[in-house]
């Protein structure tokens, strides 16, 4: 099943990407760019994801893909 995980990416000083999570504790992710750290973050939510399943821990804020969604696109000038 496809989950929603809401992201907080930011570009630090050091010209790498950073990205974390509020819905998803421990979901931490850097790359060399957004394309990269957005990859390594959906490695690591899904691990995360999976891990929780095992232990039968709640997902809480992480809400499966419905129908219509809201997605921010990036459109460079």
């Amino acid at each position: 099943m496809e989950r929603i995980v809401t992201l907080h990416v930011e570009r630090l000083p050091e010209g790498v990407y950073l990205a974390t999570s509020e819905s998803l504790p421990g979901l931490v992710a850097q790359g060399r760019t957004l394309t990269e750290t957005l990859e390594i973050a959906r490695d690591v939510a899904r691990r995360l994801i999976e891990a929780r399943a095992e232990r039968n821990q709640d997902l809480g804020g992480i809400d499966p893909v419905s129908q219509a969604f809201d997605f921010p696109l990036v459109v460079g000038g």
